[in-house]
């Protein structure tokens, strides 16, 4: 049994979870170290950025050994409970963010559960369409077109890269982007998103991907890339996202149908 005395933020003395352990029982003794803190994550007793004691630490003080303590403190870690930062320690993680597979945007369903959701533009131009970006727009290359690229936060925690390209004609301000969701923006100017074709995928993150998303180099990242048309099969948007693996998941629902399972895959933004 566990219970939080302080919620000491990154920076402070580490926090030191109060469990007993039964040594007699047959659950593993890294199991009844890592459920107490777990539990304590999942209730909000403590919260994201606290720190905890060392594996070092916690082995002296509950008399395990030290691998034992590592694989109390890893198992959270694979769970997204725990972050380890090298020079800081074992953080308790920012709330992992669940998107179902809708055409919505990714501002709304983050501000819907709850987060505090902003936006960094880090580029915004119009140019001439080259060969490739003329192809998945549908248009004539050379033709203006929108080259956007963001990063979304929650909780001020870098969730997504996003890279989107739209026809000239119907590309929201540089200033409404701050602050607004795209497709939103896209509907008050009377464009009609009716579907889209998404691919989802996994790959490890360039160095520069895993500096904005504030993760190491190399760390797993899911991948999306999407074209959403009108209803006049124009293409109205294509977007290449990253988004951390860490803090982000997809979410679909599967339908059986005569043996047959499909998969619902409306899409977000």
């Amino acid at each position: 049994m566990s219970t939080a005395s302080s919620n000491n933020k990154e920076g402070a003395t580490p926090y030191v979870p109060q469990i007993k352990l039964d040594r007699s029982s047959p659950v593993p003794l890294y199991f009844q170290i890592s459920e107490p803190i777990a539990t304590l994550i999942n209730d909000g007793t403590l919260p994201a950025g606290t720190r905890l004691e060392d594996e070092l630490s916690m082995a002296a003080r509950l008399q395990v050994s030290r691998p034992t303590a590592r694989q109390a403190l890893q198992r959270l870690v694979d769970r997204g409970l725990l972050t380890r930062r090298r020079g800081v320690g074992t953080l308790v993680s920012p709330p992992h963010v669940h998107r179902p597979m809708e055409l919505t945007s990714l501002l709304s369903d983050l501000t819907d559960a709850g987060h505090h959701v902003s936006t960094s533009i880090t580029r915004y131009e119009m140019r001439a369409a080259t060969q490739e970006e003329a192809k998945a727009l549908g248009v004539d290359e050379g033709e203006v077109v929108a080259h956007i690229e963001r990063i979304r936060y929650a909780d001020d925690e870098p969730i997504a890269i996003l890279t989107n390209l739209l026809p000239a004609d119907i590309t929201p301000a540089m200033q409404e982007l701050e602050n607004g969701s795209l497709y939103e923006l896209m509907r008050r100017r009377d464009v009609v998103l009716t579907s889209a074709h998404q691919v989802i995928g996994a790959r490890t993150a360039s160095s520069k991907e895993a500096r904005l998303l504030n993760e190491s180099r190399g760390a797993a990242v899911l991948t999306a890339r999407r074209t959403t048309y009108d209803p006049s099969g124009r293409v109205v948007e294509h977007g290449d996202h990253i988004y951390r693996a860490s803090r982000y998941s997809f979410e679909t629902t599967l339908f059986s149908n005569l043996s047959l399972i499909h998969i619902s895959e409306p899409t977000r933004l």
